[in-house]
């Protein structure tokens, strides 16, 4: 009975590590960058929610998705989690913000 009780327990404990880490791994990530559009010059600043908290990973999801839209990436300034998204990054990135 205490083996199985045993068992019982450390499969849980297990299974809540397991949860645990899941959750974490799926913790939003945003980025922040500059980029720019060419025939007129156009620069922004923007914000935007990116699979990955590492910016040498979010960049070529940032670069795609701004390709998509006539702009090019400049420069990744940093990543992010939920925290980062303040009141300062908002106003500055304007209608950039969580835009693409």
């Amino acid at each position: 009975m205490f083996n199985a009780m045993k068992h019982i327990l450390l499969s849980l404990v297990a299974s809540m590590a397991l949860t645990a880490g899941a959750t974490s791994a799926q913790a939003a990530c945003y980025a922040d960058y500059k980029a720019k559009r060419d025939n007129p010059l156009e620069l922004h600043y923007g914000v935007m929610q990116v699979s990955s908290c590492s910016a040498s990973e979010a960049t070529p999801e940032i670069n795609a998705r701004l390709a998509g839209q006539g702009w090019k990436l400049l420069k990744v300034l940093s990543t992010f989690d939920d925290s980062g998204l303040n009141e300062k990054r908002k106003q500055r990135a304007g209608q950039y913000y969580l835009r693409f």
